[in-house]
């Protein structure tokens, strides 16, 4: 108990509060009732310092409590981001397995749309070549169909001989035949301008056509009847010569494809010819082995005869019955007059036959020929009408031999054709395509159109002219009007001094001259006159450009027409030929009188507007007038007298007349003068229109009051 009564004011350092504070709780209730009050506050301050404890432990919980709560904060937001990223990253999965899901499936439609699409055929273009190469192939079954079957028929030792052969050949043609069949299923058609691409309307187009009738029956298998009849009869196969329209049309297309026309169709008949007198030579030779061989002297010789045995050669059979077929087909008769009623039958009508060969013969080389020559004759004719002409006007011989040496020169080069006249059938665009493959390449070198527009160009190409001059011919001369320009193709010209004879520059083929004078810049110390002599050294080619045509090119282009100018500015400002001072550049006379008449067409139009200004005041003053008597008659006021009003009316009218006297005879005045534009024409319609109406307003408030 001793160690319990300690002093009062003896108080527990705040360290060993915790030690005292277990103590205290050692003891029960019973040992601390009977304590003295110093016992007594040292408990009570034992329980303030468990108070403060007790606060700061709730402080640190709380803030554990917060620092939890942020970390479960940032956890939840990290969770629920990457839920989130989760979320997103699954939609794109998705979205991408749906995007691959639907190119499959679009590709898969794709596939199978490509599949049931009908597929594309290849048509053939019946204008293009592969049609005509193919021309080429079937043409050449056709013709050994023409040629062999009935030689093969007629002459039986060219048959036996040569059989094999003859298999082959024949069911070759025949496969031909059947693919030139395929062929025209596929060949295209022309409907509204494009080519029908479609199998079901080639194929019906085919089937429907009467061509298809022939290639069917030509199709026919008719070498059946080889088993029937044998070997010895190729003529069975006769319908195979229906195909003849492949080869007509291939002649047809040759024709206009080849260069050479004329020699073409002079081939062509030939062999049209050959192949009739064939003909008539195997229908001979069968005639005769009909009647017998020599049953007289008409038919073919005995085949057994000694004296002449080569009468029984196949190659003499063929060569005596061509001979034959061709004297009688000529008319020319030299053969053995027939015997039996029969020859005289089989004669009649191979002369007839003959007759129209040997016609068409003659009118076929007369025309052909006459076309030919239809360039030269028409040429001739020009030379022989400028003969005449020089005769008549006793022109001297040395200028009628240049003459004529220039005509020769112009049809030994292939130059007497005028290319416009030749051109002239054709489109616009294939000409202009025609001249910038020809011409273009010369206008380019001309430096001044070098950057300008292409369609400039391709119109200027358009009107380029060719011209030939003879050998000492001037192509301008110092101080002529300059008209044209040239460009050189072909040839030598010289520049020359007035004498004519010393040189100072020989221009080649590339150069030009005359293009300033053409282009009138102001300024220009020459004008449009012609600076130096220009003369041909031999014949020479030039094209030549004129001011008009390029003037009426360069209005649709006004950029190309300044910038043009600009060049030439430069050109002459580079030569020193050119005046800057604007006092001493005069206007042309076109553009005074241009400008005078728009100052005339301006000034008749502020008349015309003047007086439609004056006719309105006028309007309204009357109007206003009347209001005012209206209003003073309504106020009782004194009102003038209405003959002053008619008075001025008088008045007014009278000044009208005496205008329209005027007008009248300034009309008659400009009736008299000649040089007048259209555009003064119009605005005085205008202005008399004015005054018309002006009228009619004067007359309708006249009628009113």
């Amino acid at each position: 108990m001793t160690t319990s009564a300690t002093p009062s004011h003896l108080a527990a350092p705040p360290h060993a509060a915790p030690q005292l504070a277990t103590d205290s709780e050692e003891l029960s209730e019973d040992d601390l009732a009977p304590q003295s009050t110093p016992h007594h506050l040292f408990n009570v301050n034992n329980s303030n310092n468990n108070e403060e404890e007790e606060k700061e432990k709730k402080k640190k919980e709380r803030k554990e409590q917060k620092k939890k709560e942020k970390k479960e904060k940032k956890e939840q937001e990290q969770r629920e981001k990457e839920e989130k990223e989760k979320e997103e990253k699954e939609k794109k999965e998705k979205e991408e397995k749906e995007k691959k899901e639907k190119e499959e499936k679009e590709k898969k439609e794709k596939e199978e749309k490509e599949k049931n699409k009908p597929k594309e055929l290849f048509v053939i273009n019946p204008a293009g070549s592969l049609y005509y190469n193919w021309l080429f192939i079937i043409t050449i079954p056709v013709m050994y169909n023409w040629t062999m079957i009935i030689a093969r028929a007629c002459f039986e030792e060219l048959q036996h001989n040569f059989l094999i052969y003859w298999v082959i050949l024949d069911y070759s043609s025949d496969l031909i035949y059947l693919a030139d069949m395929f062929f025209r299923t596929r060949t295209g058609y022309l409907e509204q301008g494009l080519i029908v691409k479609d199998e079901k309307l080639l194929r019906d187009r085919y089937v429907s056509s009467f061509q298809f009738r022939l290639d069917f029956i030509s199709m026919l298998p008719t070498d059946i009847l080889y088993l029937y009849y044998g070997l010895d009869y190729p003529e069975i196969r006769l319908n195979k010569l229906l195909r003849i329209g492949r080869l007509m049309e291939f002649f047809t297309r040759t024709e206009t494809k080849t260069n050479y026309p004329n020699i073409f169709r002079i081939g062509n008949l030939i062999m049209y010819i050959l192949i009739i007198i064939h003909w008539n030579a195997c229908f001979y030779f069968s005639f005769s082995k009909h009647i017998g061989f020599g049953a007289d002297d008409w038919v073919y010789p005995a085949l057994d005869d000694p004296d002449e045995p080569a009468f029984g050669k196949p190659m003499r059979k063929y060569s005596f019955s061509l001979y034959w077929s061709t004297l009688t087909l000529t008319t020319i008769g030299e053969t053995p007059p027939p015997a039996l009623d029969s020859e005289f039958l089989f004669h009649v009508v191979d002369f007839l036959v003959g007759v129209l060969v040997f016609a068409t013969i003659v009118g076929n080389i007369a025309t052909m020929i006459s076309n030919m020559n239809a360039a030269q004759a028409q040429f001739q004719s020009r030379i022989d009408n400028i003969k005449q002409y020089m005769q008549v006007r006793k022109v001297s011989k040395d200028l009628e031999l240049r003459v004529i040496k220039w005509f020769d020169y112009l049809w030994n080069n292939g130059k007497a054709q005028d290319e416009r006249e030749v051109l002239r059938y054709l489109p616009d665009k294939l000409k202009a395509e025609i001249a910038i493959q020809v011409h273009m390449d010369t206008l380019r070198k001309v430096r001044i159109f070098a950057d300008c527009e292409a369609g400039l160009l391709i119109e200027l190409v358009l009107k380029l002219r060719p011209q030939v001059f003879s050998p000492g011919d001037y192509i301008c001369k110092k101080g002529d009007i300059g008209r044209e320009m040239y460009i050189i193709k072909d040839g030598k010209l010289a520049v020359v001094a007035d004498d004519g004879v010393t040189q100072f520059v020989v221009l080649g083929s590339g150069s030009y001259f005359g293009e300033i004078s053409i282009l009138n810049i102001k300024g220009s110390k020459a004008g449009n006159r012609r600076t130096a002599n220009i003369r041909s050294i031999g014949y020479s080619d030039l094209f030549c450009l004129s001011k008009d045509d390029l003037m009426e090119s360069l209005l649709e282009y006004p950029d190309a027409k300044g910038m043009l100018e600009e060049k030439g500015r430069q050109i002459l400002m580079k030569d020193g030929l050119i005046d800057l001072d604007p006092a001493n550049i005069m206007p042309e006379a076109k553009e005074l009188e241009e400008k005078v008449n728009r100052l005339y067409s301006t000034m008749e139009l502020m008349q015309s507007k003047l007086k439609k200004i004056l006719g309105k005041y006028k309007v309204t003053d009357k109007t206003l007038r009347c209001r005012i008597t209206d209003l003073e008659r309504q106020t009782g006021e004194e009102v003038e007298d209405e003959d002053e009003e008619e008075e001025e009316v008088k008045k007014e009218e009278k000044e009208a007349e005496g205008e329209k006297k005027e007008e009248e005879k300034g009309d008659e005045e400009e009736k008299g003068e000649e040089e007048k534009g259209e555009e003064a024409k119009d605005e005085e319609g205008k202005g008399e229109e004015a005054q018309e109406e002006e009228k009619k307003d004067e007359t309708t408030e006249e009628d009113k009051k």
